[in-house]
């Protein structure tokens, strides 16, 4: 059984296994032990409410239960900005005019930008490579949209991703080389772990602060600006699938662009509905009348904060005012009969096979955290 759950201590080795195995250019997580045990340590408290809700760093793991292992993480920092200022490069024209000289230019320019400050974001998606596939990524991606929408209070109405930008095979950035190599006499792939090791605002600060022409920079550095490394293609079609569009930020070292998108649009939290727990002994029947529902899976989470769980269930599962589960998952998420639970479509069908809005409004809305 696959089950999301709060990152904890006993994760560090796996979580350093995963981020050593993903290369360069993830940021917010470098393979870096004490960096890594340092994340650990704050989502901790941030679960346990030691620190205050602004300053929260949310990390879920993806347990393999079977093997007893962390196969995958993602995250969402509740705001960014409070402690460090967050930059990001806005795109934007610049126009020049003369009716005189009949004279109109119109030049796209990179502006030194801070706009995201206090807004969420979700952030440190990796997924071990025996565990790609089979919509393990699509689970670790939309189980931080149940949380969200489970304890709204906690986040800014407004979240956001910074994506991972484009560099090849030794690392190298076209727009690093282009623009922040000649501010600083450090490699794309030295920039990007300090920035991992928190010195990113540091490193911010020494840019320049006027407008960056665009028609100034070489062709190879324009190209990639707002564009997303090959393996972080699949996550950001991911996110447009919930709703995330291009906000016209991207980010200040390689032009990864900025997505973004309200909560209250989210197609996880549009689309999630609550049941009552029913436990049953033995197995649905197979529906042979309708098999695309049947290997329908629906992602369903418990109501807890410390303790929050999510994992996934058959379609088939469902009926429109209860949730039917075995034992072992309901232990697994730590809920009992009569308890209500929250569910949301695993994947985006165009169609919902489980439950109608009707049924979701008859059924009603479960109380914030």
């Amino acid at each position: 059984m696959l089950i999301i759950r709060p990152l904890q201590d006993n994760d560090l080795e796996a979580l350093y296994a995963m981020a050593q195995s993903a290369g360069k250019g993830l940021t917010t997580l470098p393979a870096d032990r004490e960096l890594l045990q340092r994340k650990i340590r704050h989502a901790r408290d941030t679960f346990d409410q030691r620190c205050a809700p602004e300053a929260g760093l949310y990390l879920f793991a993806l347990e393999d239960t079977e093997l007893q292992r962390c196969v995958g993480i993602s995250g969402i920092q509740a705001r960014v900005g409070l402690d460090e200022v967050f930059y990001n490069y806005r795109l934007s024209v610049t126009v020049n005019a003369s009716r005189e000289l009949g004279v109109h230019v119109r030049t796209p320019t990179l502006h030194l930008s801070n706009d995201m400050t206090d807004t969420s974001e979700i952030c440190s998606l990796l997924l071990s490579d025996s565990h790609r596939g089979g919509g393990n990524g699509l689970l670790l991606s939309r189980c931080r949209f149940m949380f969200l929408d489970q304890f709204r209070r906690h986040f800014s109405e407004k979240v956001f991703a910074e994506m991972r930008g484009v560099s090849d095979k030794e690392g190298r950035s076209p727009l690093w080389d282009a623009l922040g190599r000649q501010f600083f006499d450090m490699d794309f792939t030295e920039a990007d772990m300090l920035s991992g090791l928190g010195n990113k605002s540091f490193i911010a600060e020494l840019m320049p602060k006027f407008p960056i022409y665009l028609p100034m920079l070489p062709d190879e550095a324009r190209s990639v600006i707002g564009r997303v490394h090959d393996n972080t293609a699949p996550a950001l079609k991911m996110l447009q699938a919930e709703g995330f569009n291009f906000n016209g930020m991207v980010d200040i070292f390689d032009g990864g662009p900025v997505v973004e998108a309200f909560v209250h649009n989210i197609r996880t939290v549009r689309e999630s509905t609550d049941r009552i727990v029913m436990i049953r002994s033995i197995k649905p029947a197979v529906d042979q009348v309708d098999e695309q529902a049947d290997r329908s899976e629906i992602m369903v989470c418990n109501g807890s904060f410390q303790n929050f769980r999510v994992t996934t269930v058959p379609a088939n599962c469902v009926g429109i005012e209860t949730i039917s589960l075995s034992q072992p998952v309901a232990s697994a998420l730590g809920v009992e009969a009569g308890d209500r639970v929250r569910l949301a479509p695993l994947k985006d069908t165009g169609r919902n096979p489980t439950y109608s809005r009707r049924d979701a409004d008859h059924a009603g809305r479960s109380s914030r955290g």
